[in-house]
């Protein structure tokens, strides 16, 4: 099968795959911390299919809707190991993933983009065409490049005033170099530890906050500033500390977040359902994290994956949606549909659910539902995982830009 996703670093944080690294720190989610959010699936009921459609083919391909020039949001994560220059026509902003963090023995020396430097600078050379499209460096927790290793990271930078600011004079230093809009910070997590890189939950979600506002007191207001948010707000730890995000404290220094409202579970449920307490976490209960912290919805965009989770552990883990489309058709069935969770899903040809996805209907239903309440738009992860036609991408650009 081609383009199978290994689950990595590169990737966004798995809730079972860390399971014994969260026992860790806590014995039962909100120990202390009254009205949390528990962190254990009820063991929900296996989804069951409420209506079900033939599968085609292919997917429609649509025309995409003319542009809406009024702060709508349509922004694809751009990897530096993708090969695809994107079509800008269909995309509000581009979020380039990633750059990394060079610490030594405690101290900030630099950051630096993962792999090949030219890609960057031709992602940034659609600026020339599209002089309204808006790019920003996205930062990863994790280390790849082969001079680096891993020293701590964020946790570690923020630990001391001094590099939080070196860095954000780095951040502006970039922005102005290389003309671009803005920085996105992709912690995963505060308080929690993977991928090699350091945690510390006594401070890690606090210090959060404290480099968001050292970036928005350097960058000021002429350049963005988002992260990539998490389907909780920030969770006590037993013992003391925090795991996750401060939504509210880190609300009043960025512009808006990009919500990772996808991985919510594995088979046999939907990972990325808009609605479906089956499922350990769905689109409108991360939202809802979002808005009980007291965020506006007009900083909100919603996060759709461009490819299909079967698992956190078990080969596969993940399928690109141009792979989905390629699943042998004698032994799978895809475009199945599930009203209730308003997304379809794969099954096997002995009636197995074997991942759930997301494909233009689904991709509607979600834009329907940000447009009703407000919200600023749609991201997705990533650009690559879609089909030659762009089917999903312009499924979005629709999505949002529907009047």
């Amino acid at each position: 099968m081609a383009d199978i996703i290994k689950y990595s670093d590169m990737k966004k944080f798995r809730f079972w795959a860390f399971a014994s690294v969260i026992a860790l720190f806590t014995t039962a989610c909100g120990g202390g911390g009254g009205g949390s959010e528990s962190e254990k699936p009820l063991d929900p009921e296996p989804v069951k299919p409420v209506e079900e459609v033939d599968p085609p083919i292919n997917e429609p391909s649509v025309a995409p809707n003319a542009r809406i020039d009024d702060g709508r949001h349509v922004t694809a994560y751009v990897t530096y190991y993708g090969s695809l220059i994107p079509d800008a026509s269909v995309i509000t902003h581009i979020n380039y993933a990633f750059a990394e963090l060079y610490m030594v023995d405690g101290i900030y020396k630099k950051f630096d983009l993962q792999g090949n430097k030219a890609r960057f600078q031709n992602i940034v050379n659609l600026k020339k065409l599209y002089p309204n499209l808006k790019i920003c460096l996205s930062f990863t927790h994790g280390v790849t490049n082969s001079d680096n290793r891993q020293g701590g990271s964020f946790s570690a930078l923020c630990k001391s005033e001094d590099n939080m600011k070196r860095f954000a004079d780095d951040c502006l230093k970039f922005l102005q170099d290389y003309g671009i809009d803005g920085i996105d910070l992709d912690w995963e997590f505060p308080g929690l530890s993977w991928s090699g890189a350091a945690c510390d939950v006594t401070c890690d979600t606090e210090n959060y906050v404290k480099l968001v506002k050292q970036l928005r007191e350097t960058l000021g207001d002429k350049y963005e500033i988002s992260y990539a948010g998490y389907c909780f707000d920030k969770q006590t730890v037993s013992g003391g500390g925090y795991r996750y995000v401060d939504i509210k404290g880190m609300d009043q220094y960025v512009d808006y977040v990009n919500i990772m409202a996808y991985d919510f579970d594995e088979a046999p449920h939907h990972h990325s359902a808009l609605s479906d307490t089956r499922a350990y976490r769905d689109c409108n209960r991360a939202v809802n994290s979002y808005l009980n912290a007291g965020v506006k919805p007009n900083k909100l965009v919603l996060g759709v994956p461009f490819y299909g989770r079967h698992s956190f552990s078990t080969s596969p883990t993940a399928v690109s949606y141009k792979s989905i489309l390629n699943l042998d058709p004698k032994k799978y069935r895809r475009n199945k549909w599930d009203a209730t969770a308003s997304c379809p899903y794969v099954e096997t040809m002995q009636g197995v659910f074997y991942m759930g996805y997301d494909n233009p209907r689904s991709i509607a239903a979600k834009g329907s539902w940000i447009r009703q309440k407000g919200m600023l738009g749609l991201m997705y992860w990533e650009y690559d995982q879609d089909d030659a036609r762009g089917t999903l991408r312009t499924a979005v650009w629709n999505a949002v830009m529907t009047p």
